[in-house]
């Protein structure tokens, strides 16, 4: 889901897709569901590393969307940190 936030943000910046709206007609998504994805971008890099280096067992993501969107919308990266800590230090 990360990998595909960040793909779905550099089609936009590369004007490959014109906006959001755009990428959810394409996806067959929602724009909420875009919006979702990309705020996953906000993640602190060293956050975004550590989630792409788990890897999916039987197909299913080691981490929900809904709480990694928790961590990203904790404010500073720092703030980030302590909610990912506080909630996947088991990782």
């Amino acid at each position: 889901m990360l990998a595909l936030a960040h793909k779905i943000q550099d089609a936009i910046d590369r004007g490959i897709v014109r906006d959001r709206a755009e990428v959810a007609r394409r996806l067959g998504f929602t724009r909420a569901r875009i919006t979702h994805l990309l705020d996953l971008t906000l993640l602190a890099p060293t956050i975004q590393e550590e989630i792409l280096s788990l890897e999916a067992v039987d197909g299913v993501e080691p981490l929900s969307e809904r709480a990694l969107r928790v961590v990203a919308h904790a404010g500073s990266w720092v703030d980030q940190r302590g909610a990912w800590m506080g909630s996947f230090r088991h990782l």
